[in-house]
């Protein structure tokens, strides 16, 4: 817990038994309840999972947008939901700095913002990169949101992620998330955090159908959000 709040941390997987027991193990001690939603893994990661002191749901529908959804059904009535990756790119004990914002009450939707170089060196593709940086301009040039990343890390109030009404099952969650969250006039920070590369082969980046369909689904829900009127005609607060 934070300031009395409780916090549980989603982390959703598909055949990451090399890298979830580190990200289990470095998951900020103020974090009440881990939840792995395995999306259909054929490894050992729900072993690994569960000696780590996970908890374990399990998702057929795939999708990572699927595995989230399924995550915060499962934690309840928590205060504050928050999403790692399971493949050990973040750093998850950098979560505790994400989670501040939102447990000190100045913030409704807390995004880690990815450092991608490393001693001058990308820590991903240079593809992906570009990706990224790309649906971030896009975003800013058809709703006015000025985002540097699409970060998995995140942590948001529970009452405010439910007002999002999220509905993307795989790859335009984090671009559905953030324009939502703009466009309803919630506060939002971006809050710098450590990356590199991850343990396995990328689902998206590694192949080139998951580079294709994530670039398509950030697209689609930039693009089709622009038919929503706005929730309120206020700006978030947003760094």
């Amino acid at each position: 817990m934070i300031n009395g709040l409780h916090i549980s941390v989603i982390i959703p997987v598909l055949n990451e038994e090399l890298s979830i027991s580190s990200v289990i193990r470095d998951i900020p001690r103020q974090v009440d309840r881990i939840l792995v939603v395995d999306n259909g893994s054929i490894d050992k990661t729900r072993e690994r999972s569960l000696v780590a002191g996970a908890e374990v749901i399990l998702e057929a529908r795939k999708g990572y947008g699927s595995a989230c959804l399924a995550g915060i059904r499962a934690a309840g009535s928590t205060d504050i939901i928050a999403f790692v990756d399971g493949d050990y790119s973040d750093y998850p004990e950098d979560l505790e700095s994400v989670l501040n914002p939102v447990a000190e009450g100045y913030s409704d939707l807390a995004i880690g913002c990815r450092e991608f170089l490393s001693e001058g060196k990308p820590v991903i593709p240079r593809h992906q990169m570009w990706g990224n940086w790309i649906s971030c301009f896009l975003i800013g040039i058809f709703h006015g949101a000025r985002y540097q990343d699409l970060g998995p890390m995140r942590a948001i109030k529970r009452s405010s992620l439910r007002k999002l009404n999220m509905q993307d099952a795989n790859f335009g969650w984090t671009a559905e998330m953030q324009i939502k969250a703009f466009r309803m006039g919630l506060r939002v920070h971006e809050i710098p955090v450590r990356y590199r590369q991850r343990t396995g082969q990328s689902k998206i980046s590694g192949t080139v159908k998951g580079s294709i369909m994530a670039g398509y689904k950030i697209l689609y829900w930039t693009l089709r959000l622009i038919l929503t009127a706005r929730k309120t005609d206020s700006s978030p607060s947003h760094s």
